[in-house]
């Protein structure tokens, strides 16, 4: 089966200072196949693009309400009277503050609640069949309740 992919396009704001920000061209990405997660691209249009990627949890309740800590916090806002969603972002190289407009990531978030609803995401990842497999007998696991190899057993004085 294919993953499905939800994308949106949409103009960031590299917060700078109150008064100045940089706009930042991003993309929105999700696949049913990482359900937990949601990426961000950024300068989608350099050579050179950025990603970021977290738990889809923390976008949606950062809609809401402040949450997360260390690399990734993000929190609701109203600036000149429109919603907007913050993110603050750390990094080894830097940090940064970006601005999205909620209603488009609000928006792209349903989009993605609908291809995976909040609470079956495990299913996705195939967790369960994959742990089966792992334990399932084989061929070798039968030949072992034989009992023991005589090649296992070393000679006397060895």
């Amino acid at each position: 089966m294919h993953p499905t992919v939800v994308e949106r396009e949409l103009e960031l704001t590299l917060v700078l200072s109150p008064e100045h920000g940089i706009p930042v061209p991003a993309r929105l990405s999700y696949r049913s196949d990482d359900p937990f997660a949601v990426r961000v691209t950024f300068h989608i249009d350099s050579g050179h693009p950025v990603d970021w990627t977290f738990a889809r949890d923390l976008l949606v309740e950062g809609v809401f309400r402040p949450c997360g800590q260390g690399d990734v916090r993000v929190w609701p806002r109203k600036v000149n009277g429109r919603g907007v969603v913050l993110m603050a972002l750390s990094s080894p190289g830097g940090d940064a503050l970006l601005e999205a407009p909620a209603a488009q990531v609000s928006s792209w978030l349903e989009r993605t609640l609908r291809v995976v609803p909040p609470g079956t995401e495990g299913a996705r990842l195939g967790i369960d069949d994959a742990v089966a497999e792992l334990l399932a007998p084989t061929a070798a696991d039968d030949l072992r309740l034989l009992g023991p190899c005589p090649l296992d057993e070393a000679p006397d004085g060895e």
